[in-house]
């Protein structure tokens, strides 16, 4: 989620305005000359009003490909809380991922302290069958759930391709997960393999990988070196990477439905285990649509998001760079230091995307200085809340490109509001809703307010009809409000704000899910872990955004009567646990020790309560 600063801002200014003869060479203008609207707002009303109209036009504008081509955009036979797009078609997504020149980059990495390598279109695709070939030929049936927990490289790119155009399903584990996490979401996908890496090298430390999924009880695995020419000891009946990389002909790529899966990822909802979130064959679809007309990528561009295949703008970038002709870019170490940032330059990256305490962290350091970022046309934010003064530093380093605000979710397949190149620029604000998307801002009674929480009006391509480990009706439709238009509402949980001149703010969830760094996570998750501390006889976990913008997170706790409660050892304890069982990038801010945490009568947490506690605190420091 992302938002400007704390302060109410109603007539924001534009920190970069589009020139006429720039705007006539986008993806945008494109679409708009298509379909006759003499401005931005027009398209999209265009384009809500007419979603089959609008998908199909965008399916040939990226240039997807189908064995069998669909007879109808979308059936809503069904509602639109379940419909089926691209009907009777047939196809895999990942022929579509192939159509630039084969001599062209497909992706450009650095590992830290080495060299600049480019791997093309042609070299890509060639790995990319070839595990496809070897996951069919070790027995894996299309529909297998593959788990895929690795750093974000050239290989787990291909790997990844590969389980999909293989006809099976990739299960995205984040790296950063202790063994407890990791074996949480290979239960839940089911996984019947998995690929990995033996240890992870990130500021010239080595850290355990494969040590983890083993200690999760993981089922078969393929290992990769983290060093090329290494042999890792193994487990009685894993594979090495080169072992299973053996080459046995050739296949095409299986066929499948619309609707089948492709990519099993975890979204944290207010219960302890995360929701399992299917990608369909479709999503990439908004992946690449959203990558063309909002962050105007085009051929021949370089996309740089330091991101992991474990959380949804991993596979996004993906889809992103290779459906829309244009280039991955890839580094192999932490992104926080200067390191980084001649990667992004030696790259010649077109689109930077970030998250904004990585932003926080290079204006900090001032690591990011008198680096050439000439060549960035755009950048784009998500995963937190914005500072809209992070958002204008970072503007400068690149000449003072625009920013644009990126706010959706893993059950989105991307964003639901959003920025387009067409438009001013003000930091940390949105300046649209996603095309073929539209919302509603309700108050708590339910009616149309400029205040409240945003509800999504299906259908679009994207937006999850299936969850594995709940019930998607309840998590997203149960007892929601009707829009005063009569549309079906979906919920989401986020709080938004809508300012003068056609732009909005985010105001944090609605819910008790928060984003850490990036990574959505969800109250009961990390109370579970802090409740297994001695003296601790209950916690409770919030989110909380200051002015300065991303995320922290509280813990309120209450301790054990024979507990004498040392505040700093409490800390300690706790963030190893955290560490431990649950994510080392989850970092406690504060902790508040009381008597009694607050509950409704139904005695649910009143964790709202507790945020509005800790911030009143905050202004009297």
């Amino acid at each position: 989620m992302n938002s400007l600063t704390s302060e109410r801002l109603k007539q924001p200014d534009a920190a970069w305005t589009p020139a006429p003869g720039f705007i006539e060479t986008t993806n945008v203008a494109w679409l708009m000359r298509q379909v006759g609207a003499d401005s931005y707002e027009a398209l999209h009303k265009w384009s809500v009003q007419n979603r089959g109209g609008f998908w199909k036009l965008a399916i040939e504008r990226l240039g997807i490909h189908f064995q069998k081509p669909f007879g109808q955009v979308m059936d809503l036979s069904g509602g639109v809380e379940n419909p089926r797009w691209l009907v009777d078609a047939q196809f895999n997504i990942v022929d579509s991922c192939f159509t630039a020149p084969p001599d062209s980059p497909a992706i450009i990495h650095q590992a830290e302290g080495g060299d600049l390598k480019v791997i093309t279109v042609a070299e890509l695709s060639a790995l990319v069958d070839r595990v496809a070939v070897n996951i069919r030929y070790h027995g894996f049936k299309p529909n297998d759930a593959l788990g895929l927990i690795m750093p974000m490289t050239a290989e787990a790119v291909a790997i990844y391709l590969g389980i999909i155009k293989a006809g099976c399903a990739a299960v995205g584990i984040a790296d950063s997960f202790r063994p407890k996490e990791i074996a949480t979401r290979l239960r839940l996908s089911q996984a019947v393999a998995v690929f990995t890496q033996d240890v992870i090298v990130r500021g010239g430390k080595t850290f355990p990988l494969y040590a983890n999924v083993v200690e999760a009880g993981a089922p078969t695995t393929i290992v990769l070196p983290a060093k090329e020419g290494e042999t890792p000891s193994l487990r009685e009946g894993d594979h090495s990477w080169r072992d299973f990389l053996e080459s046995r002909g050739s296949r095409a790529a299986t066929m499948r439905e619309p609707a089948d899966a492709i990519n099993i990822l975890f979204s944290s909802g207010t219960t302890g285990d995360p929701k399992a979130i299917p990608w369909t064959q479709t999503t990439p679809i908004k992946c690449a649509m959203d990558a063309h007309f909002h962050q105007n990528v085009q051929p021949g561009d370089v996309l740089v998001w330091p991101t992991n295949l474990g959380w949804m703008m991993g596979p996004w970038l993906v889809f992103a760079a290779l459906i829309n002709k244009a280039t991955m870019g890839l580094y192999y170490g932490a992104p926080t230091g200067r390191a980084f940032g001649s990667f992004v330059q030696a790259a010649k990256t077109t689109m930077l995307g970030v998250v904004p305490s990585l932003v926080r962290t290079w204006r900090n350091s001032g690591c990011m200085e008198n680096l050439d970022w000439n060549m960035i046309k755009v950048f784009s934010s998500t995963g937190e809340c914005s500072s809209a003064d992070d958002m204008r530093w970072l503007m400068s380093l690149a000449g003072g490109k625009p920013v644009i605000e990126y706010c959706g979710g893993t059950e989105i397949g991307g964003g639901y509001i959003t920025g387009t190149v067409t438009q001013p620029c003000v930091p940390g604000a949105f300046n649209t809703p996603a095309l073929g998307l539209d919302f509603r801002i309700l108050d708590e009674a339910g009616n149309s307010a400029e205040t409240g929480e945003l509800f999504i009006v299906p259908p679009s391509i994207g937006l999850s009809t299936t969850l594995l480990n709940q019930s998607h009706h309840e998590i997203y439709h149960a007892d929601t409000p009707q829009s005063h238009d009569g549309s079906i509402l979906r919920r989401h949980g986020d709080q938004m704000e809508k300012l003068a001149g056609g732009f909005w703010r985010g105001l944090g969830r609605a819910d008790d899910t928060m984003n850490l760094g990036g990574i959505k996570v969800s109250s009961a998750e990390i109370e579970e872990v802090l409740q297994t501390i001695p003296g601790i006889k209950e916690a409770a976990a919030i989110g909380v955004s200051t002015s300065d913008g991303p995320s922290q997170l509280v813990v309120y706790a209450v301790c054990s009567e024979h507990q004498n409660a040392d505040k700093n050892a409490l800390m300690i304890s706790m963030q190893n646990a955290i560490r431990r069982d649950l994510n080392p990038l989850f970092k406690i801010q504060d902790l508040v020790v009381i008597d009694t945490l607050p509950r409704t009568a139904s005695n649910k947490i009143m964790r709202r309560a507790l945020r509005d506690e800790w911030k009143t605190s905050q202004r009297k420091e």
